[in-house]
């Protein structure tokens, strides 16, 4: 057996960055690339490879192309060209992404594991690489930046950014808020699966059921990416759970059949935004900023774009620039957060409308789709690009 190598962790660097999912790994390759000292941490031994997040969108994947991973993953992933809202065997509303205003006209499906997998190696192409597993146990800041102490080491930061999820450890030893509503807190199901089905593999579908709603997205390798709001679900949902899901919610007339389970898991979120993405040098993004219900697959694309704007945003300062730019990124992305976080609710309160509404509900929707400004207003919030007006080009 291989021994693992063990990378020492530097006493200083100009950036440290705890976490090494998209986020973390979106914000060190970007700070890399503009030659930037940065020190990427994970606490886990190894990547995980359970794929979550399986959809990039088009404003997404502009800032990718930025950073030199836009390409490499479209090679490695599905495009999907439409959106489709059902309820049941009724298209409620279709949303085409052939007349968006980018050269990615389409959401681009692929597992987080795969986009993982090319944001490290394009960061290793830059001269990075994580560092495992490094567990954060201290922090704090001084007008010098900051001080981070792990298992056995400490390192001296200018600045740090917390990109170590939901349950952020950075978040918490900065003493930032992290609130939202109090009653938000929803249970989900999540799984890849090969079933026999007649629905187009050229979009992602959200089945808006009484139960709550139910997405079905087509992944490479023909594999089938679930999610469904559920009432206390097994940890690992088998095939007999997941085929009840989808004779509860999915096509009546032509079910789906589950053939094979790959991987299944359940999770529990609160809606939640930080009261602020600074103090002094310590910086927010992704899930440790910001967490939502996963409808309409934006919260790892919101997080990708969070690493983006503060990477360069960082880049900027570190090259002179005013330390008020990095004020201005807060202010402009914690805004963002709670719009993204709203719409998310709002495409899950649409599935649950009770059974006397349902008929009401699907005639609006089908006839504001009629309406193509309609149409594209949504491929546009979908794709992200509306974020092109309120982001720092």
């Amino acid at each position: 057996m291989a021994l693992r190598e063990v990378v020492m962790l530097p006493e200083r660097t100009d950036v440290l960055i705890v976490g090494a999912g998209p986020t973390g790994l979106t914000a060190a390759l970007t700070l890399a690339r503009r030659g930037v000292e940065v020190t990427l941490v994970d606490e886990r031994e190894q990547p995980q490879v359970t794929s979550r997040a399986a959809v990039v969108h088009a404003y997404t994947l502009e800032l990718l192309d930025r950073i030199g991973a836009g390409a490499p993953l479209v090679a490695r992933g599905l495009r999907a060209p439409r959106f489709s809202v059902r309820d049941r065997d009724r298209v409620l509303v279709t949303v085409p992404f052939h007349r968006l205003p980018t050269r990615h006209r389409y959401a681009l499906m692929v597992s987080q594991s795969v986009t993982e997998q090319v944001l490290t190696e394009r960061l290793a192409e830059a001269g990075g690489r994580v560092l495992r597993p490094y567990r954060l146990t201290g922090l704090h800041h001084d007008a010098a930046g900051a001080v981070a102490r792990f298992d056995g080491a400490t390192v001296r930061a200018r600045w740090v950014i917390a990109a170590d999820g939901i349950h952020s450890t950075v978040r918490t030893l900065a003493g930032i808020p992290f609130t939202g509503p109090a009653d938000t807190e929803e249970s989900f199901v999540l799984a890849d699966v090969l079933v026999d089905s007649t629905l187009p593999r050229d979009g992602a579908s959200v089945f808006l059921a009484r139960g709550g709603p139910l997405v079905w997205a087509p992944l490479p390798d023909e594999r089938v990416r679930l999610v469904a709001t559920a009432t206390d679900p097994p940890a690992e949902p088998d095939a007999a759970y997941l085929q009840r899901l989808l004779d509860e919610r999915g096509p009546a007339q032509r079910p789906d059949r589950v053939r094979e389970v790959f991987w299944s898991s359940r999770f529990r979120l609160h809606r939640r935004v930080a009261e602020t993405f600074r103090a002094g040098p310590i910086l927010l993004a992704g899930d440790a900023g910001h967490v939502h219900s996963p409808a309409g697959g934006q919260g790892m694309n919101l997080g990708i774009c969070d690493a983006v704007d503060l990477g360069e945003t960082l880049a900027d300062v570190l090259a002179g620039g005013p330390d008020r730019l990095l004020d201005e990124y807060a202010d402009r992305r914690r805004p963002l957060a709670h719009e993204v976080a709203g719409f998310a609710d709002r495409l899950t309160r649409l599935a649950v409308v009770p059974p006397a509404g349902r008929p009401v509900r699907n005639l609006l929707l089908r006839l504001v789709s009629a309406l193509p400004p309609v149409r594209h207003r949504v491929a546009l919030r979908l794709s992200g690009l509306n974020q092109r007006v309120t982001v720092r080009q």
